[in-house]
């Protein structure tokens, strides 16, 4: 197995930075393309359990206004073989204090390279 085939991280960095983008717009439509469309896909959040594409989809079209602002750090993203990859960040939102991480893990359908399963956290004490 190749980890970090070029080809392969620069496809998944790629679908990374699209993601945020359309975060930080909120983009609807946008993260939900980049969403497996499936019952399997999860997404853990700072304060929800979300299972499911449908479920996902929801609780971003009833988030008033969208994410807040961020900025990224430390992120790093691998990939595994040409099918796999996994993408980790810190973040600053804009007028917050706790450090908040993200990781995602994307896998390459027929369709393209979706996000199966996501976490956010945040840290309480650290900066």
């Amino acid at each position: 197995m190749i980890v970090n085939d070029p080809v392969t991280l620069a496809a998944v960095t790629a679908a990374f930075a699209c993601y945020e983008q359309a975060l930080m717009t909120n983009d609807l439509t946008m993260l939900d393309q980049l969403f497996w469309d499936s019952t399997h896909t999860l997404r853990y959040g700072v304060g929800e359990n979300l299972y499911g594409f449908a479920a996902i989809s929801e609780f971003r079209r009833n988030r008033p206004g969208g994410s807040p602002q961020r900025l990224l750090r430390n992120t790093v993203i691998t990939t595994y073989g040409t099918d796999f990859g996994t993408a980790n960040t810190e973040f600053l939102r804009a007028g917050a204090s706790p450090v908040g991480r993200q990781s995602q893990t994307w896998v390459r359908l027929p369709e393209g390279w979706r996000i199966v399963a996501a976490h956010v956290s945040l840290m309480s004490g650290f900066s």
